[in-house]
């Protein structure tokens, strides 16, 4: 199994029991962040979750200050639920989580985005302009393909549920090594031909596509179809009975929605509407 590591905000993760916290007068805009995990977030502050925490704290009047520790198994134990030797919480807010992630308490969503199917332009997969092309491919063409997904995604039940698992080039959701970042999988595996598309969280493809400058990538929305869903609402995250800090963020959503929006695109987010991201997803019969 290859290693490239998936933030865990991304994966829909089982329940913990998570202590209730009251809220508490904000001197700061205290983030809880991973510091190598674009498009998202990143010690250099040029992650798109990065600039919308420096206009949300902007219209608070607030400093943003930043917890850092890799998104991977006890991100939230060690920032959002952790103390210093003050006794105070660390930080305050996770940026993007999915909708209802159960170790935290969770806003509406903010944005609404899809996974995606990547390809390199003028390789063998130009003809694909959806998931249904690629699975309607002839046995053959099938058969050659290989096709990148970190496992506990969405990608390697789809690809099991389309008889494609022989196709997939399984890689590590979780990696311990916090140098690891998920857009590896486009920037190293496929552009170096180890895998000839990949499936992958629509904001990592949309962002890696539009940076890599050496081959011109294709990103494909998938649809959810029972039994799969890859269409997720990402909201903010707080402490549970922080009821204040979750009505104050999302009234700067709905303070900032339009610049949200214009921030998403101009990191080549792929966006639902959010009827389309909400739709239920049951199993067959």
């Amino acid at each position: 199994m290859h290693k490239f590591g998936l933030s865990v905000a991304i994966l829909i993760a089982v329940a913990i029991f998570a202590q209730p916290a009251a809220a508490q007068e904000r001197e700061a805009f205290r983030v809880c962040a991973d510091p190598n995990n674009l498009p998202f977030s990143h010690k250099n502050l040029k992650g798109f979750e990065n600039q919308l925490a420096e206009m949300w704290a902007d219209h608070l009047g607030l400093e943003v200050q930043y917890t850092w520790f890799p998104q991977r198994m006890g991100f939230v134990r060690n920032t959002l639920r952790s103390k210093n030797e003050h006794n105070e919480y660390k930080c305050d807010v996770v940026m993007g989580v999915a909708e209802g992630f159960d170790q935290l308490m969770t806003t509406k969503p903010y944005y609404r985005s899809t996974y995606a199917l990547v390809y390199i332009k003028g390789r063998k997969l130009d003809d694909i302009q959806s998931g249904r092309d690629l699975l309607n491919l002839d046995a053959e063409r099938k058969a050659d393909l290989r096709i990148g997904a970190f496992d506990k995604t969405p990608g390697p039940a789809w690809l099991q549920r389309h008889n494609m698992l022989d196709q997939m080039e399984s890689y590590q959701a979780m990696s311990g090594d916090p140098e690891d970042y998920p857009g590896e999988i486009l920037e190293q595996a496929l552009v170096d031909g180890d895998v000839d598309a990949a499936i992958i969280w629509g904001p990592i493809a949309g962002y890696f596509a539009k940076q890599t400058q050496e081959v011109e990538m294709v990103v494909i929305p998938l649809e959810s179809e029972p039994g799969v869903q890859f269409a997720y609402g990402i909201s903010a995250g707080v402490r549970r009975g922080d009821d204040e800090g979750k009505a104050q963020l999302e009234q700067l959503m709905d303070e900032t929605d339009q610049q949200i929006q214009a921030l998403l695109l101009s990191y080549n987010v792929p966006l639902l509407a959010p009827e389309v991201a909400s739709a239920r997803v049951d199993d067959d019969d």
